[in-house]
């Protein structure tokens, strides 16, 4: 399949990437979106194909699913996958047909994901720094290349099954943080959640500690 369409995590939400081809014409052209829903389990998503699976449905209701959607997630462990290598090859645009990333290599350098462009499946704007709630962390345990972090520090929540102890990488979809520094404005690597249950990712929500 020739794989062109995405998914990403937003700490509870997630970021989706569509995989097309074969579409009809009156199919949605839609091929990014930042899930406008979580699934209730922090960041136990079910694994990658629990979250592949959310995103799917969510993006089928809104006549998108003639797609194939993946998560932007990565996992870790001997196994371990990369974001990036599970996206396609773009481009990417969203519900208003902006364009986000032309391939993977923009998407990971100078692109267009802001607060104005990371649009939910629904076309609506997700809560940034400065509103309330702040909905700016996206989940996608992976690097600023879009790799997976090696070595024994998960930063995946068990690879998206666990709700109880540890820490995911979360990215800041609005690219604004506390300081004016590169982790701050990445998208897909700020910083670690400060758990992977639903309650120890919503303050980051509530509090705009980010």
């Amino acid at each position: 399949m020739n794989l062109k369409s995405m998914s990403v995590a937003v700490s509870v939400v997630l970021l989706s990437l569509g995989l097309s081809g074969g579409v009809h014409a009156q199919q949605s052209e839609m091929t990014f979106f930042v899930t406008s829903v979580d699934g209730g389990k922090g960041a136990d998503l079910g694994g990658l194909a629990g979250a592949d699976k959310h995103c799917q449905e969510l993006a089928a209701a809104v006549g998108a699913g003639g797609h194939t959607w993946r998560t932007y997630l990565s996992t870790s462990g001997p196994n371990a996958v990369n974001a990036r290598d599970r996206i396609g090859k773009g481009p990417w645009q969203n519900a208003k047909g902006v364009v986000i990333a032309q391939n993977v290599q923009q998407l990971h350098g100078n692109n267009n994901l802001t607060k104005q462009t990371a649009l939910t499946e629904k076309g609506t704007v997700v809560n940034g720094r400065g509103d309330k709630p702040n909905m700016h962390d996206i989940l996608t345990g992976s690097q600023p290349d879009g790799t997976a972090f090696s070595g024994s520090d998960d930063r995946t929540c068990s690879n998206w099954t666990n709700s109880d102890e540890g820490h995911a990488m979360v990215g800041h979809h609005d690219r604004i943080g506390l300081r004016d520094d590169a982790p701050s404005k990445s998208w897909n690597s700020s910083h670690p959640s400060r758990g992977c249950s639903l309650e120890a990712l919503i303050p980051y929500r509530s509090r705009e500690m980010d």
